[in-house]
């Protein structure tokens, strides 16, 4: 049981990958906060952990309703006495061709998948850091780190939660709070009739979950990206290439076309450790140019 005593908060749990996700948590010995939009839908679920002999409490609440979820911490608190672990798993789709997407559904994905994260990652936040100990886990995609057809909102808000979890895990370090991403590729109401019976089988939820463990546990790492689906488990990163000192002038433009296969070139990236590396490398570089007998030349 190398989560017992951890407190838990899954949002979404009342169906597809959230359930699985609850459900293991919970036979990993977490007490599990069991949210969902229903609360038929987390009734059952926390039920189901109960019966099996975990712990569980079924709040209903929207993940972008501010009021909800403090409520929600509030009454997981006093039930439990702290919050250990979050996994923003809550999401929907909107799908259409960006020529054909309206606006509204433009934000209404961006709302409850990235706000909805931000406000459920808020509402923990000061509890996290005061108890200075935290596992956050935002749910991102394939679709936003690599796009995909008619998914223009989900992907925009999938590859901004990246975003959000490499700046927080570099804010709770020092607290003891460490934050991820998990890239689940799973058969859920949200893929249904996108793929072939046997595709789905091979896709169950319940073979996403146990990435978790690794997320949430004692030894949990920071700011790492986990592809998980059909049992198979990867990381993916954002990277910076080493790329090429262009320098000055009106013809920059022009160099920069010309190296630009040196620019790409993905031999020596490294992951940043954070966002001012970039700016740190660029210095560095120009430093080093002109310091170079040839940059007279330049």
């Amino acid at each position: 049981m190398p989560l017992e005593g951890r407190v838990a908060i899954i949002t979404g749990a009342g169906g597809g990958l959230g359930r699985q996700h609850a459900l293991y948590l919970a036979r990993k010995g977490a007490k599990v906060v069991v949210n969902d939009l229903s609360v038929e839908a987390a009734d059952i679920v926390a039920a189901e952990i109960v019966s099996a002999g975990g712990k569980a409490l079924a709040i209903a609440g929207s993940v972008t309703d501010e009021a909800a979820i403090a409520a929600l911490v509030e009454e997981a608190l006093g039930q439990w006495g702290r919050i250990d672990i979050l996994v923003n798993n809550a999401g929907i789709l909107r799908d259409k061709s960006f020529a054909k997407m309206s606006l509204d559904d433009f934000r209404l994905v961006v709302d409850v998948h990235l706000m909805g994260a931000a406000i459920c990652t808020k509402a923990v936040w000061e509890t996290m850091r005061q108890q200075e100990y935290g596992r956050i886990v935002m749910t991102t995609s394939s679709s936003g780190l690599y796009g995909n057809f008619g998914q223009a909102n989900y992907g925009a808000a999938k590859m901004a939660l990246v975003g959000l979890m490499q700046t927080l895990a570099i804010e709770g370090e020092r607290y003891g709070i460490r934050v991820n991403c998990l890239a689940p590729t799973a058969a859920t109401g949200m893929t249904e009739g996108l793929l072939d019976a046997e595709s789905l089988a091979r896709l169950d939820p319940a073979l996403v979950s146990p990435a978790l463990l690794a997320l949430t546990g004692e030894d949990a790492p920071t700011r790492a990206i986990v592809c998980a689906g059909a049992g198979h488990f990867a990381r993916a990163n954002v990277t910076l290439t080493g790329g090429s000192y262009i320098g000055t002038g009106d013809d920059a433009g022009e160099r920069v076309i010309a190296a630009w296969d040196q620019i790409s070139d993905t031999a020596g990236s490294l992951v940043p450790a954070y966002g001012f590396t970039q700016l740190e490398r660029e210095v560095e570089s120009a430093k080093a140019a002109h310091a170079s007998p040839l940059a007279a030349n330049r």
